[in-house]
């Protein structure tokens, strides 16, 4: 008679040499109890088994082992005993490092090769409602799988929101306070938006989904031009008061000043047009420029019409590029080497961008 689970041998009334039932008994428990075996891919007993060495034994089994698939072998006292396990039965697999349980018909791993429909998952720290995905940890990686494996050897990770008015994005954040987001932010063209404190947001670049345009809805950038005909006297440099704005975006050029500042440093370009109205003599000799701080003549950009003018139809274009810091300011002046004039109201223009 033996136990109904794991067989052990019961001890018979008046048994003679009780403790060899016994002591069998306990070679079992021994063998059974913290269930741990070295190997299960070998399918012949090894040559130098240590006692108490247990192995799950592949299939195919020979030798000592032949008909033994899938049970555990024992080395006990010299010699193999064999286990049939029973369903529920754990055992660790010492060089694989894993933890098998056995269905009733074969040895599975506990980790199962698939989860669904979970309804929380934390990695290193708990998931709420919240967040019912959470990761805390120092590294992820997503590699394709190889077309050796049986992929294609791409990886595409697919992100889905439910209509054009809702929100998917990244949400990058420092200290728990965002300070960026991309994605399709309430619409369904790409928005990279950005924050000093997590509050207020600033759109940085937004891409158009229809036709693939970028542009920097913060970028600095302006076109104005003169009202009214500015008069300049004979060999005298004069800011030229352009003080109407065309476009004016973050309101770094202010007409009242005629001044361009720079909001942040930068390489900036910069373009104008001079259109010369006469006074007394067609002979005025226009020249344009470029001034950084209100002193210094911007490299590239001088200029001089040497012929003689025609009222309201010769004019002179200035363009140049040139590195600012925050603060910095930049005006348009003009200066007659022959004779006064005017440079005329409209379509005398002053225009620039950020671009670095």
């Amino acid at each position: 008679m033996t136990t109904p689970n794991i067989s052990l041998p019961y001890i018979a009334s008046a048994q003679a040499q009780k403790h060899v039932t016994h002591n069998a008994a306990l070679d079992l428990l021994d063998g059974l109890v913290q269930l741990s075996v070295k190997d299960r891919n070998l399918a012949a007993p090894p040559v130098s088994p240590a006692e108490g060495d247990r192995y799950i034994v592949a299939a195919g089994a020979t030798g000592a082992w032949a008909g033994w698939d899938g049970d555990v072998a024992l080395f006990s006292g010299g010699a193999w005993l064999r286990l049939s396990p029973q369903s529920g039965w754990r055992v660790w697999v010492e060089d694989e490092a894993v933890l098998l349980v056995f269905d009733g018909a074969t040895w599975i791993g506990v980790t199962p090769d698939a989860l669904q429909d979970l309804t929380r998952l934390g990695l290193g720290t708990t998931a709420d409602a919240a967040n019912p995905f959470a990761a805390k940890l120092n590294g992820a990686l997503w590699t394709a799988l190889t077309a050796a494996e049986g992929g294609n050897g791409d990886l595409r990770l697919t992100l889905n929101k439910e209509n054009t008015a809702g929100v998917l994005s990244f949400l990058l954040q420092s200290g728990f306070s965002g300070r960026a987001e991309l994605g399709l932010i309430g619409s369904d063209d790409l928005t990279l938006k950005v924050s000093p404190d997590g509050t207020a947001w600033l759109d940085a670049v937004s891409v158009d989904r229809a036709t693939g345009i970028a542009d920097q809805p913060r970028l600095p950038r302006f076109k104005a031009y003169t009202n009214y005909d500015n008069y300049v006297a004979l060999t005298t440099w004069t800011k030229i008061g352009i003080n109407t704005v065309e476009a004016n975006d973050q309101g770094a050029f202010d007409p009242a000043t005629n001044l361009f500042t720079a909001p942040v440093a930068g390489t900036y370009l910069f373009g104008a047009s001079l259109l010369y109205k006469v006074n007394s003599s067609t002979s005025a000799r226009m020249r344009g420029r470029l001034v950084l701080n209100g002193t210094t003549e911007i490299r590239g950009s001088f200029g001089e019409v040497s012929s003689s003018h025609k009222s309201l139809a010769t004019a002179l274009w200035l363009q140049t590029m040139v590195p600012l810091a925050a603060g910095d300011t930049v005006e348009l002046q003009g200066y007659f080497r022959a004779a006064d004039g005017y440079f005329a109201a409209d379509h005398t223009t002053f225009w620039g961008a950020k671009v670095g």
